[in-house]
């Protein structure tokens, strides 16, 4: 303790280290792209266990900065992204459950993912934020002059990026859905239609693992109409401010984190005027961010509410009191369950 100003110097060095940490936090992220855009953790997979050698001889480049992939791979061993060992004569580095996620050549990868989030017309933003806390609307219009998929409508090079990165998160995302919450599909009967399913991934995967349900994919014209054609699947085209196409169970897989309240409410009321009364039930796979017990994404929910205010206007995720308000006083549902599987994501089921 510091007398003279009564100031406990230790917590103030610990208050201080915090600033720094989440200061260069950013190069966390810039790391894990640059694994990512020289293949390292697909080198180390190829060769099992790898030494320094072994990933520079891997990376495409005539004029390998050896100190610079050193230097890179303490960091990344330090964020605990790879394992590291004595070998024989070299560090030996190898995959664990982190670097397992970057592999570029497989589908349950976050490496799209990653090259999306960190791409520079995603990441510039961030740095709009005290103008969005300033003046309203979203950072990403500040930053880009329009809107986020007005913006991708016309860049054709970023928007690819963005439906790679996007796809990437649905794999994983149904992949989770499909085994924690299959009780929940098996009990369903007749037909489900996924609004805003774009160009029917999602609807696929659920009719591939249970074929008893007839699948429809309900999106906007111009998306129904570069969509691929899927066993089970059926692509009807529509507006979902308008109308939703009458079906046994409705899904949306993280729609309505994109929408305001009010937008919400009349999409909530379309789908629960699409369903039967009696038996119908809309499914929907959406962020809860105060879910009750720990869990390994507890922290990432909060980080992603901010994301979405910085790239949607509307965007903004929601706790389970605002999903009550939202579901049983705002849209007429008498009832809801919400589902924790092992994923970002909460299955919320809606009853009308």
């Amino acid at each position: 303790m510091n007398t003279q100003s009564g100031i406990d110097e230790n917590t103030m060095l610990i208050g201080q280290a915090q600033i720094w940490r989440y200061l260069y936090g950013a190069f966390d992220a810039l790391a894990i792209r640059s694994c990512i855009e020289l293949h390292i953790a697909d080198i180390i997979s190829n060769h099992k266990r790898a030494t320094l050698s072994d990933i520079a001889t891997g990376i495409d480049s005539p004029s390998i900065n050896l100190d610079g992939l050193e230097r890179l791979m303490k960091f990344l061993v330090h964020r605990k992204v790879f394992d590291e060992e004595d070998g024989e004569g070299e560090r030996v580095y190898s995959l664990n459950d982190c670097s397992k996620w970057l592999l570029c050549n497989t589908k349950m990868s976050l490496a799209p993912f990653v090259m999306m989030f960190t791409n520079p017309i995603m990441a510039l933003p961030a740095y709009a934020v005290t103008r969005s806390v300033k003046e309203g609307g979203a950072a990403f219009k500040l930053a880009h002059e329009e809107e986020l998929f007005d913006f991708l409508s016309h860049n054709s090079d970023i928007n690819t990026v963005y439906n790679e990165g996007m796809e990437s998160a649905t794999n994983i995302m149904m992949d989770a859905i499909i085994s924690s919450y299959k009780n929940g599909f098996l009990e369903l009967k007749g037909s489900l239609v996924d609004v805003g399913g774009g160009t029917g991934v999602a609807i696929s995967e659920i009719v591939k693992a249970y074929p008893h349900l007839k699948g429809i994919n309900f999106d906007l014209p111009h998306v129904i109409s570069t969509a691929p054609t899927y066993d089970g699947v059926t692509h009807v085209a529509g507006d979902m401010f308008e109308a939703i196409p009458p079906a046994d169970t409705i899904f949306m897989k993280t729609i309505l984190h994109s929408y305001s309240n009010d937008d919400c409410v009349k999409i909530l009321k379309n789908c629960r005027k699409a369903v039967p009364k009696e038996t119908g039930k809309v499914i929907m796979v959406e962020i809860v961010k105060d879910q009750k017990g720990d869990d390994p994404f507890k922290d990432i929910r909060v980080s992603f509410d901010l994301a979405m205010f910085t790239l949607v206007s509307s965007g903004r995720e929601r706790t389970e009191g605002e999903w009550e308000k939202l579901l049983i006083s705002d849209c007429g549902f008498c009832r809801y369950n919400i589902i924790k599987i092992p994923a970002l994501f909460s299955v919320i089921e809606a009853f009308p």
